[in-house]
C-alpha cells in the first residue's frame, strides 16, 4: 500500500515521546509499504533529520511554522473552539501542502499521529484514515489543571473541555483508531472503545542492552526535561524522595538525563544532582546508574525511559500509574511506590541488596523483549491502517 504520513512533528531526532514512536512505526512500516511523510515543524530542522528519515520514506515534506504564524494559530484557535493543542500545529499554508500531496500521490491510506494532526483529513474523507492517539491528552491536561498557576488555570480547563469534546466528535472522521495502552483506551471519552487497538511502544534491543560501566549514581531519571510530567517528577524525587533517603544514604547521588532542561529543573543542580541536557548517547548515562526511579504523577501514555531502563537490565521503580501503562509484574519485574516514604524503601532495598536488584532487573529485561517488540507492535499497527479500509 501507499500510505501517507502525517506529524506534528519531524520525527528526528529522537528526543520526545512523540517522535520516538512514529520514527519506529514509520521504519517498520515502510518494510511493506511505500511511506509518504507529511511533517509541521515549529523548530530550526536537525542536520541529519532529511538522511535519516529518506532512509525509509520515499519522501518527505516539511511545512515550517514561524514564530508568527505559531502565534496567529493561537490567537486564532481561542476563539475557534478546537483545543488550542490542534490550533497550534493547523495552518492554511500547511494544508495547501498537504492537499496537493495527497493530489500527487493518491494514497491508499492516510495514518496521521495525535489528535493535533485531524483537521488535515477532514478534505480527504475518501481516503480511510487511521489515527494514533498515542496519549489520551484530555485527561493529562485535567491532571495538571490544579498544578499550576492561578492565571493559567481556566486556560487549562478551557483546553480540557475542549479535548474532551473534540476527542469524542474526531473519532468519525477516522475509519481506524490506535492507542498506547489499555490504561488510555479506557480513558478515551469515546463509546465505541472496542474499536481503538492497543498498540504499546518497543524497543530498539538491538541499541538499548547492557552496558558494563562504573556505577557512578545511584539513582537516574531520563527523559525530555522540558515536558511539565517530566519536570513535575524530578522535582518531587529532589524535594520529596532525596532528603528521606540522603538520612540513611547520605552519599546518594540522582542524575537528571535528557534534552532541554527547563529553568526549574536546572535550578535542582547540587553536588549530588546532576543536570545533563542533551546527551549524544543517553546509553552512557544508564549504564552509569543503579537505579531509575521514575514517580509520574500526572503522565499518560508509556514510560519509554521504563522500556529502556529494563532493556539494559537497570531495575525501576515507578508509580502505580506507571506502571498500569507497562503492565510489569510488581516485586517481581519493577518496585512500585506512590509516597516518598515507599520509594525511599525501594531504593534501599535495591541498594542493601544488590542481588535483588539483579534478579528484578533480569525479569525487566525479559518482559521488554517478550512483549514490547517494534516489529510485533507495528505489524499490528499496519493491519489496523490495512483493515481501515474495510471497516463500516
Amino acid at each position: 500500500m501507499k500510505i501517507l504520513c502525517f506529524t506534528s512533528r519531524v520525527p528526528w531526532p529522537l528526543e520526545k515521546g512523540d517522535k520516538l514512536r512514529v520514527y519506529h512505526q514509520l521504519k517498520q512500516l515502510a518494510k511493506n509499504h511505500e511511506i509518504i511523510l507529511c511533517c509541521v515543524n515549529d523548530t530550526p530542522l536537525h542536520k541529519d533529520a532529511l538522511t535519516e528519515l529518506h532512509k525509509f520514506c520515499k519522501e518527505v515534506h516539511i511545512t515550517d511554522h514561524s514564530k508568527f504564524r505559531l502565534f496567529f494559530n493561537l490567537v486564532a484557535g481561542l476563539f475557534s473552539g478546537i483545543p488550542l493543542q490542534v490550533a497550534y500545529f493547523t495552518s492554511g499554508k500547511a494544508k495547501r501542502k498537504f492537499n496537493a500531496v495527497v493530489l500527487k500521490h493518491k494514497p491508499d491510506r492516510i495514518f496521521c499521529q495525535l489528535i493535533r494532526t485531524a483537521e488535515y483529513i477532514r478534505a480527504h474523507r475518501n481516503i480511510p484514515a487511521t489515527i494514533d492517539y498515542m496519549d489520551v491528552f484530555s485527561k493529562g491536561v485535567e491532571r495538571r489543571i490544579d498544578k499550576v498557576g492561578f492565571v493559567r488555570r481556566p486556560v487549562f480547563r478551557m483546553e480540557w473541555k475542549r479535548l474532551l469534546r473534540y476527542e469524542k466528535n474526531i473519532f468519525a472522521a477516522f475509519k481506524g483508531h490506535c492507542i498506547i495502552s489499555q490504561q488510555d483506551r479506557e480513558l478515551l471519552p469515546v463509546t465505541e472503545k472496542n474499536k481503538v487497538a492497543v498498540i504499546p511502544n518497543g524497543v530498539d534491543t538491538d541499541y538499548f542492552k547492557p552496558v558494563a560501566a562504573k556505577k557512578e549514581f545511584e539513582l537516574i531519571f531520563n527523559g525530555n526535561m522540558n515536558y511539565p510530567p517530566n519536570v513535575e517528577s524530578v522535582i518531587y524525587i529532589v524535594k520529596n524522595i532525596l532528603p528521606l533517603l540522603w538520612k540513611s544514604k547520605p552519599d546518594a547521588r540522582l542524575i537528571i538525563s535528557g534534552a532541554s532542561p527547563s529553568n526549574e529543573v536546572l535550578a535542582l543542580r547540587s553536588e549530588k544532582v546532576i543536570v545533563t541536557g542533551w546527551v549524544e548517547d543517553v546509553r552512557e548515562n544508564f549504564s552509569r546508574s543503579k537505579i531509575l526511579v521514575a514517580p509520574m504523577l500526572s503522565s499518560i501514555g508509556m514510560q519509554n525511559k521504563i522500556l529502556e531502563a529494563m532493556a539494559m537490565k537497570i531495575p525501576c521503580i515507578t508509580t502505580t500509574l506507571s506502571n498500569n501503562a507497562v503492565g510489569a509484574v510488581p516485586d517481581r519485574q519493577i518496585l512500585v511506590a506512590d509516597s516518598p516514604e515507599q520509594f525511599v524503601n525501594a531504593i534501599c532495598l535495591l541498594l542493601d541488596h544488590p542481588e535483588k536488584g539483579e534478579r528484578l532487573a533480569e525479569n525487566g529485561y525479559q518482559l521488554v523483549h517478550e512483549k514490547f517488540n517494534w516489529e510485533q507492535c507495528c505489524n499490528l499497527l499496519g493491519k489496523v491502517i490495512s483493515d481501515a479500509g474495510r471497516s463500516n
